[in-house]
């Protein structure tokens, strides 16, 4: 019998996996606004600051907070780690739903 895989609970709740599939496809190293992710995610501020303190936390993503000229920004990035738990979750959960239990 095989083993069931283990889903990361930091990324597999439903907000915080939108979020880090949408830095996902951002290349290693390229941030975005604050602003910019929640528009993407369609997303209020207060919801995204909740799940991203959770990911930071969790080492998975990386703020920035700078200032352009006089106004603030916030950069939001994910890290090596949070790039790598993302690929073995991905990975976790193609196993979970192959047939044979191998991921794809």
């Amino acid at each position: 019998m095989t083993t069931v895989p283990e889903l990361d609970p930091v990324i597999h709740a439903q907000a915080r996996l939108r979020v880090v599939a949408t830095l996902a496809t951002l290349q290693e190293g390229d941030r975005i606004t604050f602003p910019r992710l929640q528009e993407l995610l369609s997303m209020t501020a207060g919801n995204l600051s909740t799940h991203l303190r959770k990911l930071e936390d969790a080492d998975y993503v990386l703020l920035t907070k700078t200032h352009q000229r006089r106004t603030p920004v916030t950069y939001v990035e994910l890290t090596r780690t949070g790039r790598r738990a993302f690929e073995d979750y991905t990975a976790a959960l193609r196993a979970l739903l192959s047939p044979n239990g191998d991921p794809a």
